[in-house]
């Protein structure tokens, strides 16, 4: 995000700027679009994670690694859910940062929809919603 000769930005700066171009959610919204089927929640967090606290039920797995290549509409590599750029996802990490970042990666393969959960799968939790062992 930075030019030639620019200062290059800090994390959390550019944490700050790529959440500017699109609208955060929070669990309970979260938890009711997937209920009406109006979003895709996509767990990013990794395996020991996932192990230790829980999963969403219903929500998509794809570790960060895989993310892009799994979820872009037109790659060789989508899954099944990756339907079109029209969809709404909500990205979930474990505290709410990394899925910032990937959902603005999402962004740039014109998944203009994507959104992530502030808070994370922590905030999830907290706010009492359905987790699984």
């Amino acid at each position: 995000m930075s030019g030639p000769g620019e200062q290059p930005l800090g994390i959390d700066e550019l944490l700050t700027r790529v959440r500017k171009r699109y609208r955060r959610v929070e669990p309970g919204e979260a938890f009711r679009a997937a209920r009406a089927g109006e979003a895709l929640l996509v767990d990013i967090r990794y395996a020991a994670l996932r192990e230790r606290d829980g999963v969403i039920p219903g929500a998509l797995v794809v570790e960060r690694n895989e993310l892009e290549w799994r979820l872009d509409p037109v790659g060789s590599h989508r899954v099944p859910e990756a339907t079109g750029h029209d969809l709404r996802i909500v990205v979930i990490c474990n505290e709410g940062y990394a899925s910032s970042l990937a959902a603005a990666s999402l962004h740039q393969l014109g998944l203009h929809r994507a959104t992530d959960l502030i808070g994370g799968f922590q905030a999830w939790k907290s706010a009492g919603l359905p987790v699984t062992p």
